[in-house]
Order: C-alpha cells, then sequence, then structure tokens
C-alpha cells in the first residue's frame, strides 16, 4: 500500500515539475502510444548523481548540445557523441550553470542555435574532456536536423572500433578506436533508400556473438537489417505496423542471452523481442511488450532488460517475460534533472551514465551507499 501511494504522489510531483520546455519539445512529433502506459511496482532511484560531473571545454559563447550518444568503454574513457553544440545568448545570463538547460533553453528544439563543432569526443572518471575528435566535425556540417543518433563499440571485436550512426545523412561511420581514421562509411550521403546498401533515418547498432551485425533502420523503414561479420547484407525483418514484430519507428536495439533480440518500437510503445535461428538470415518473433509511451534507450543484463521511457521520464527494469519488475521516476528538476535519458551507458565499475537531449548534457550515477544490487544496472550482458 505505501509503495502504491508513493508512486502516484512520485508521479503527480514529476508532472507538477515539469516545466514549460517539455511541453513546447517532447521528443520528436512522435505519435501517442497505442496503448496506456504500465507502470509497475515504483520506488526511489537506487543512484546518487555526482552533481556537475560533466565539465565544460566549449569556446566562450558555446555550451554542450543533445548528447545523443554516450558509450563507456570503460570507466576512465566514455565516448560521447552530441549534436553540435549549442550557441548561448549574449550577455550570458547569471544563472548558467555549464550547459544550456540552466537557462531553461532546450537545445534539441532551438536547432537555430545549432553549431556543428565537437561533435564527438571522449571523458574521463572525472568528466573531464580527453580527447576531441574535431577532424570528423565535417561528416555532420551542413545537417538541418539531428544529426548523430548512437554510439556503440562491439563486445566481440578485437579492435574496439567505434560505430557512430548519423540519422540526418543516412549514414554509419566506423572509426579506429583511438578515432584518427574513418574505416568504413555505411549507406550514402543524403540518399535515403530501402534497399541492402542504403538506410532511411538509422536509430542504432547491435552485435551477435556470432559476428553478425543489426542494424535498426529505424524511423523511415521500420526495419532492423542483418549483416555478416564482414559487413555483407544477409537480410531484415521487422516492417511498419502493428502486429508483433512489427514497428513504427526502431529507436534502439540490444543483444541478450538465448538468442533473444530486443527492440524498442518508438512511436508504437512495445519492446519486440526476436530470436535468433539456425538460419543466420532468419529470425523469430517470441514477443510483443506493449504499455510504454516513447521508448528511448535499453540494456540487456543476463535475466532482466532495463530501458527508459519518456511521459513519465523513468528507468524500468523488466524481466524476459516482460514483466515490470522495479520502476524510477527521474524528474526535471534542476540542478540534477533531465528532460530526456536519450542513452544511457554502464561502465565495469557499475557506474551508470545518462546523456540529456534537451538539456544538453551527459551526467554521472553512482549507486547508493547500501543499495540493492537488484535494483542497479549491470554493463551489457556479453556471450562468454
Amino acid at each position: 500500500m505505501l509503495r502504491a501511494t508513493f508512486a502516484a504522489l512520485a508521479l503527480v510531483a514529476l508532472t507538477a515539475a515539469v516545466p514549460a520546455l517539455r511541453a513546447q519539445a517532447p521528443a520528436p512529433t512522435a505519435a501517442p502510444a497505442p496503448n496506456p502506459v504500465i507502470m509497475g511496482p515504483t520506488g526511489p532511484s537506487p543512484y546518487d548523481i555526482v552533481r556537475g560531473w560533466h565539465k565544460p571545454f566549449a569556446a566562450p559563447g558555446f555550451a554542450f548540445g543533445g548528447n545523443s550518444g554516450v558509450f563507456a568503454e570503460s570507466p576512465d574513457r566514455i565516448l560521447v557523441a552530441q549534436r553540435g553544440e549549442f550557441r548561448l545568448p549574449s550577455p550570458l545570463p547569471p544563472e548558467y550553470a555549464g550547459f544550456a538547460g540552466s537557462l531553461k533553453m532546450n537545445v534539441l528544439t532551438l536547432a537555430d542555435r545549432r553549431v556543428w563543432q565537437n561533435c564527438l569526443y571522449t571523458l574521463d572518471a572525472n568528466g573531464q574532456v580527453k580527447e576531441r575528435w574535431t577532424q570528423w566535425d565535417h561528416l555532420c556540417a551542413g545537417s538541418d536536423g539531428p544529426g548523430p543518433h548512437r554510439l556503440r563499440i562491439s563486445p566481440y571485436d578485437p579492435a574496439k572500433r567505434v560505430w557512430v550512426i548519423n540519422e540526418t545523412f543516412h549514414t554509419i561511420y566506423i572509426f579506429s578506436n583511438d578515432g584518427k581514421q574513418l574505416l568504413k562509411t555505411l549507406g550514402e550521403k543524403n540518399v535515403p533508400g530501402a534497399d541492402a546498401n542504403h538506410f532511411a533515418k538509422p536509430q542504432d547498432v547491435a552485435f551477435l556473438p556470432d559476428g553478425r551485425i543489426l542494424i535498426a533502420d529505424g524511423l523511415d523503414n521500420h526495419r532492423i537489417m542483418i549483416f555478416d561479420k564482414d559487413l555483407n547484407y544477409l537480410s531484415e525483418f521487422g516492417g511498419k505496423g502493428s502486429a508483433p514484430g512489427q514497428f513504427n519507428g526502431v529507436h534502439a536495439v540490444a543483444v541478450g542471452p538465448g538468442g533473444r533480440i530486443f527492440a524498442l518500437d518508438r512511436s508504437g510503445g512495445r519492446v519486440n523481442v526476436f530470436r535468433t535461428t539456425a538460419d543466420p538470415k532468419k529470425v523469430e518473433v517470441e514477443a510483443s511488450w506493449p504499455g510504454f509511451r516513447l521508448p528511448l534507450d535499453l540494456i540487456v543484463n543476463d535475466d532482466a532488460v532495463w530501458m527508459t521511457d519518456l511521459s513519465p521520464l523513468r528507468f524500468i527494469k523488466l524481466n524476459f517475460k516482460g514483466e515490470r519488475l522495479y520502476t524510477w521516476l527521474v524528474p526535471a528538476d534542476l540542478p540534477d534533472g533531465y528532460l530526456e535519458v536519450h542513452t544511457f551507458t554502464v561502465d565495469s565499475a557499475g557506474n551508470l551514465y545518462g546523456g540529456d537531449n534537451q538539456y544538453g548534457r551527459t551526467q554521472k550515477f553512482v549507486p547508493k551507499p547500501g543499495a540493492d544490487p537488484a535494483l542497479l544496472i549491470k554493463a551489457p550482458w556479453v556471450a562468454r
């Protein structure tokens, strides 16, 4: 009874706290989910936020843009893909606290203030910039859309190549781990398509233990493409629709044990679950879990799926049957709040990082002393 009361009060408080900023800009023009939101057991966050962790490094007059892709390679190397930098007002208001959201400015909707610089960089354990891959800023320049969407590294790749998905240009870039070389470009810049060599607003990439690659081609084609380890197209699955295994926008994809593939149906408000088969070109539909508003990102552990969803903004733990095990709400209140946990990642030490695509920054979460281990998000599952 107390838990239910807490959940209701927390939801009311969160709704009251969300500023007009969010009302102006939910995640980009998504259709309402067809099913009511299912909350499940709700309680407090098991993490503390390290206040002010993400240290500004932009030139005067600029701040972080939307942090759309974040990947923790180690506790001391966190890679970030951001949607350019944000041009600050002049003179700078005294309440500025190092990120645009502190001025009640939304980096997603105020696109006229976007400048394509410092799009890829790395941070150390203290949130200080380590590397700036400014030599690749030209890969985002000239975009009239949001640009980079995800950043991933395969756990099975000894070279630890860095994959960056550029939604607006319909391209996917594969870089050397040190960022010095662009090794491969998939897709054709500014040429959307639905064949084996083109994408239309791709969103994500995931990696199967046998070397196959899954590309969520994503907002226009509503499909997940299967490539072999040499990047040869094998097949695809999904398609637009509301039937199990279909999508209204594939926003993220991840792989788990037992050959499972989990994919977020963004505007459909669902998680679609598939299984690999003996045929490398085919997967089977296992289940479809409804009851979400706007699924954002996910991490799969040994026996559970963690994901973020919007309205209300929250982290959700589910078992492999789709049952809600735990939910904690993410408030919008500053200085530590979020408008959108567009992406999240966990390092080998158990620290959690969340990229905000609207306030414009990344924050670091550390487990609270004595936190229940069952409520903590572990690093993504990897086949052993």
